[in-house]
């Protein structure tokens, strides 16, 4: 049999042809006969339009059935799916166009003016196909989705990749300031859906919030282990946290998975008492620790939180707290997932013993097998095939582990991964700045939030045009909140950044 994750969608339809297989929180249900046939459609129409199996296919598209079906389609032929966050501008999103050789792009309507700027780019990308999914007229250079799908076949298309070939490269911020694409198989990923459906409480016939974004791992491996689990996935197109209670009641969502900022924005709804949560038996959170004050709150509600802990890098899985432990080891992100094993190193890469602190090292084959033309960062992640985080925890004797801190600068905000230096390159390209180091400053709202702390050449340069400048070229969530102006910037003897001091001088709060 060939594992290929589009054919998950095939098998689900074929076993379970009438269960619901998504809505949207609005007006689209699917059945999984539905949502297969068609993606078959979109499969057809990609092969017709030249896609062929290797080539990279980018989808800038919120939450919605387009995204899905495309995701399936796109590994079913064997061409490989570049999911882009949204939240980029134009100049970043042309950084992945280009670094993945993305061929194909479907975007949304709502991305329309970004796409446009992206393609009046003579030779900036090789992207030759321009899909655009919206109600109205297409951009003169696209191809309107709906038109292009429905013309299509609703038979199987063929399968054109396999298990070790390439499903997805997804990117993440890197150290050096410029996205690393993570490479993922359709081995690698079935692994991940494995190693999640043999740990978590996942049943038969639950419905599934999705509030994350499906450009990320948090979102895209729940996603092909609902289908594959025969799971309704009920998919936000943004998270809105009013919306979200409004769900769980009319749908009887059954589980969830959402970052701590969105737990702490759904308890700041003013008249969420009237929806029936009963249904719910557990929600999933990471992407950063979660505080035990907001599990304490949500136990109160009768909802349990279940802290887990994983990373891009290892198509999401790395530890999760089981149900019999949420409580009784609250602040634990629990043991390593079944198919999966997690071990804490000190500096010399040596075993720490019990309660002593280090770094987070994970293997499994669910693991990436690489970053794409990355071969130098890879070879720094990966160690005799466990795969290096950089998080810093402790594990206790009898296997739970507990996420202490990042080793790395690495800021979580709002659920996002944002590295200093991507931000720190942005602030050196503006001529009124000499240097500048950004740190995380803790927020209430977003859980940190980044600070710059510039060194500047002009006198007359203040914190507005800092801010201006940060806008014109970060996406919204990597913006700086505010900005501190001193005459040198502490660094060790070898020139290294002192974040430390910076972070004793600097605590915070940040400015919201």
């Amino acid at each position: 049999m060939q594992n290929n994750i589009g054919l998950f969608l095939e098998k689900r339809a074929f076993l379970s042809p009438q269960r619901e297989a998504f809505y949207d929180g609005q007006d689209t249900r699917l059945t999984f006969a539905e949502l297969a046939a068609r993606s078959h459609q979109t499969g057809h129409a990609l092969l017709d339009s030249g896609v062929r199996p290797g080539d990279r296919v980018g989808l800038l598209l919120m939450n919605g059935v387009e995204f899905l079906e495309s995701f399936f389609a796109i590994a079913r032929i064997g061409a490989v799916v570049v999911p882009l966050n949204w939240r980029l501008v134009a100049d970043e999103l042309t950084f992945i166009l280009d670094d993945s050789g993305t061929s194909t792009l479907i975007y949304g309507e709502e991305f329309a003016d970004t796409v446009s700027n992206i393609e009046a780019r003579s030779g900036a990308t090789r992207v030759e196909r321009w899909v655009e999914v919206g109600r109205g007229g297409a951009a003169a250079f696209a191809t309107p989705y709906e038109a292009w799908r429905e013309g299509a076949s609703t038979e199987p298309p063929p399968v054109g990749g396999d298990d070790d070939d390439l499903l997805y490269i997804m990117y993440t911020s890197g150290t050096t300031g410029l996205p690393k694409g993570v490479m993922h198989t359709h081995t690698t990923a079935m692994w991940g859906v494995l190693t999640i459906a043999a740990t978590a409480d996942l049943r038969l016939g639950d419905r599934y919030l999705m509030a994350l974004p499906l450009f990320h791992v948090g979102a895209l491996t729940p996603a092909t282990l609902n289908v594959y689990r025969g799971v309704t996935s009920v998919v936000l197109r943004t998270f809105d946290p009013r919306q979200a209670w409004a769900l769980i009641d009319s749908e009887e969502i059954t589980t969830a998975l959402a970052v701590p900022a969105m737990l702490n924005f759904m308890l700041q709804v003013p008249d969420r008492e009237q929806f029936d949560h009963s249904s719910l038996r557990w929600c999933m959170s990471g992407a950063a620790p979660v505080p035990t004050s907001l599990i304490e709150t949500y136990a109160e509600l009768g909802i349990e939180i279940h802290q887990v802990y994983g990373l891009t890098e290892s198509c999401g899985p790395g530890c999760l707290i089981d149900p019999d432990s949420a409580m009784q080891r609250i602040g634990s992100t629990g043991k390593a997932f079944f198919h999966t094993e997690v071990k804490i190193v000190d500096d010399a890469g040596e075993t720490c013993p019990p309660n002593t602190a280090g770094e987070v090292l994970i293997r499994g084959p669910h693991v990436m097998t690489g970053y794409w033309n990355r071969p130098d960062a890879t070879a720094q992640s990966m160690q005799d095939g466990w795969l290096k985080t950089g998080d810093g925890a402790i594990m206790d004797e009898q296997g739970y582990v507990y996420i202490q801190d990042r080793i790395k600068d690495m800021i979580i905000s709002g659920g996002e991964n944002i590295y200093p230096a991507e931000i720190e390159n942005v602030l050196m390209g503006h001529e009124g700045i000499r240097e500048a180091a950004v740190i995380g400053q803790p927020s209430e709202r977003w859980g940190e939030s980044p600070f710059a702390v510039v060194v500047r050449t002009d006198p007359a340069l203040d914190e507005a045009a800092v801010l201006r400048w940060c806008r014109d070229h970060l996406a919204r969530f990597k913006l700086p909140r505010a900005v501190a102006f001193v005459e040198e910037i502490p660094r060790n003897p070898s020139g290294k950044i002192l974040k430390r001091v910076l972070r004793d001088e600097y605590p915070g709060p940040a400015r919201e």
